[in-house]
């Protein structure tokens, strides 16, 4: 047990309920789960909530195209998620929802105490309003041109080229997204907090709040000056009205983080537990905000003004977490690496992936990578070659030459000088990696760990116990060292139990015979149990044509036309259906590198051609083989549509379109680029 028990309140942020649980989402469920599993094992008092984010106009929309209620929606989506959380044992003590009384509650109560305080005000304000749809836009559905760098079809916001951040009405050619047509300016009174009322608290704040590189970053908000932030949005739209302005609701970034606030009050009603303990600006409770990179701004500058404005508590540390890739890319549905939760469930095991992420993760902020080569690798190795490789060589000499009896520390090591020195390696490895998992350095937890694993692998080679067990003179000795290896397993499991929450469990249980789950304490020299069990299976290896199918699954759980399409139109067809000038521009024409080319079995005009377009490969297949043979193709450049939908065909998934021209036949022609062109480059 810890010499001072703490009281700490865990949130992770909240998923929207506008779609499902990704493995980009897991990281930072996953990143809190084992944070909170190491405190609760060390006779913590921790509490972990969530909720899912269900407020706003994407919600909205969604239902009225699914012809449904946004509440049948939010509570269809809470269930999913809740159901994927937990089906990677991600474990909360409470999950909830923003549209909940207890929201609106804090949402009301808090808007009026900033406002009552003088920290709102209404001013009018002019933004983009789609004429078609008859709505006030969110930056997110606005798309065009970049001010800063000139880049295409990128939102209201930010720029995901060049990374700048700028206003809707500074974003050049812009159209809805929602209807395409061309946004107009439409005036509106709105609400807005005065966030520059909070500078100097949020300075002071800053520095012990959160990791050096995010508080370097949010100080460059501070030094440029704090700008208002527009609290309310206008209807239609699905959110809390505010209570002094009929037809006007809280952005949903205002309410959002009352999430928290809400799942935990809701956590506080079905216990008996005092709110106000743990939310009360002197509260000796500690309060911990996971998040990802991406909302530093909401819950570092935003959410604490809010909190300190309105007469509450604010976060003791904000811990944000980089993104994933997945080899070394952004996440893609054509390549089948924008993987669902619910697509590894059905090829993996999750605890695979706790463990992998658990590998990669740093108290920082950097981007970690999902490489699968390297995931099948490690887990083959760490898991089942050095940690269930143990107890799957030992314990049948136990079982079968002692009748499951284990040896005290004190037996197989009675040398009192040689027992101290063996139980202060074991306490001094709790020590460091305690430190470790407390900081978050998973990554330097787990190669921790994976030494002491090493260590116990070698001792056990060393001693060659299957040569003892055939030596009768040898029994005692046998006993002694098998007894030692086990418990080296024992604490391995032990250090391990945050990161494999289900597979220790099982050890604890029916190896070792104990009822509940391992706990920091059982790490003590007179908690190693006296008995063990017949060794059962743990874990085993993951075949590579198990993450192949999960890619496979995840290419095809997009929308494909089952239709076969050739690779380019015939310009002896008839002229289709015309098209305005903005679906035309969403075509991304880009310049690739034809690196194979090769005839299709069964196929009468088709050719597979792999592309290299400028670090990313595609597979296309492409109706030109009446004018090229495979051999005159390959190295040559050419030009893509790059962001056609994947077609699924019978002879695979076509992932784009090569543009070809001509009457047919031997009189096709691929469109070659100038000199100087490069795979990657756009076409204009």
């Amino acid at each position: 047990m810890p010499e001072q028990k703490r009281t700490l309140l865990v949130t992770s942020a909240l998923p929207y309920a506008n779609g499902s649980i990704h493995l980009g989402h897991l990281v930072e469920y996953i990143q809190t789960d084992i944070w909170v599993r190491f405190q609760k094992m060390q006779g913590h008092d921790c509490t972990y909530v969530c909720a899912d984010d269900a407020h706003g106009t994407p919600i909205m929309l969604r239902a009225q195209q699914e012809g449904i209620e946004p509440e049948a929606l939010i509570e269809r989506m809470n269930a999913e998620h809740q159901a994927d959380f937990a089906a990677f044992h991600i474990e909360f003590d409470n999950y909830y929802s923003t549209h909940s009384d207890e929201n609106r509650e804090f949402a009301e109560l808090i808007y009026t105490r900033l406002r009552d305080g003088g920290h709102i005000d209404r001013r009018t304000i002019s933004q983009y309003y789609d004429p078609e749809k008859e709505l006030f836009l969110p930056d997110r559905f606005i798309k065009g041109t970049c001010p800063k760098c000139g880049a295409e079809d990128q939102y209201g916001d930010n720029c995901e080229v060049c990374g700048a951040t700028y206003d809707a009405n500074e974003l050049k050619n812009p159209r809805s997204v929602l209807s395409g047509a061309t946004p107009v300016e439409k005036e509106s009174e709105h609400f807005f907090f005065r966030l520059s009322d909070f500078a100097d608290m949020l300075g002071e704040y800053l520095a012990t709040s959160t990791q050096k590189e995010v508080a370097n970053k949010m100080n460059e908000w501070l030094e440029a000056g704090l700008q208002d932030w527009d609290i309310s949005r206008d209807a239609p739209y699905f959110g809390f009205e505010i209570p002094d302005a009929p037809g006007k609701f809280f952005y949903v970034w205002l309410d959002a983080p009352m999430g928290y606030m809400a799942s935990f009050k809701d956590l506080c009603n079905k216990k008996g537990l005092d709110f106000d303990d743990w939310w009360k600006p002197d509260s000796s409770a500690e309060l911990y905000h996971f998040i990802g990179k991406d909302i530093l701004r909401f819950h570092t500058l935003f959410w604490p003004a809010v909190l300190e404005g309105s007469g509450f508590r604010k976060p003791t540390r904000v811990f944000a977490h980089g993104f994933l890739t997945v080899n070394g890319q952004k996440m893609s549905k054509s390549r089948g690496t924008f993987i669902n939760a619910r697509t590894w469930l059905d090829h993996l095991d999750p605890e695979y992936l706790r463990y992998y992420y658990a590998t990669k993760l740093s108290s920082g902020i950097d981007d970690i990578d999902l490489n699968l080569d390297d995931f099948i690798a490690r887990i083959n190795s760490d898991l089942v070659g050095k940690y269930v490789n143990i107890a799957s060589r030992t314990a049948n000499f136990i079982v079968k030459q002692f009748n499951g009896e284990l040896l005290p520390v004190a037996d197989f090591e009675p040398d009192i000088q040689r027992r101290q020195t063996y139980m202060d390696g074991v306490l001094g490895t709790k020590q460091v990696i305690n430190e470790l998992y407390e900081a978050r350095d998973y990554g330097q937890a787990i190669r921790k760990i994976m030494e002491y694993a090493d260590s116990i692998n070698q001792y056990f080679d060393e001693n060659e116990p299957w040569k003892l067990a055939k030596d009768p003179a040898q029994k005692d000795r046998l006993h002694s060292i098998c007894s030692r290896i086990l418990h080296g397993f024992h604490a391995l499991s032990v250090f391990l139990s945050p990161v494999l929450p289900e597979m220790t469990a099982r050890v604890a249980k029916s190896l070792f015979d104990k009822e509940s789950p391992f706990t920091w304490s059982d790490l003590d020299e007179q908690a190693f149990p006296s008995r063990l069990n017949k060794f059962k299976h743990l874990a085993k290896r993951i075949e590579p044509d198990a993450v192949n199918a999960m890619l496979e699954a995840s290419r095809e759980s997009i929308a494909v036309n089952e239709k076969p399409q050739a690779s380019g139109p015939l310009v002896d067809e008839p002229i289709a259906d015309i098209i305005q000038f903005d679906d035309f521009a969403k075509l991304d024409l880009r310049i690739v590198k034809i690196v194979k080319a090769e005839t299709v079995e069964k196929a009468d005009k088709l050719l597979q051609l792999t592309l290299d377009l400028g670090g990313e490969t595609r597979n296309v297949f492409a109706g030109i083989k009446s004018a090229y043979a495979p051999a005159d193709l390959e190295g040559k450049l050419t030009v893509m549509v790059a962001n056609l939908a994947p077609r699924k065909m019978r002879f695979g998934i076509s992932e784009g379109m090569v543009l070809a021209a001509g009457p047919g036949g031997k009189d096709l022609f691929i469109l070659e680029p100038h000199q100087g062109a490069q795979p990657g480059m756009k076409v204009k």
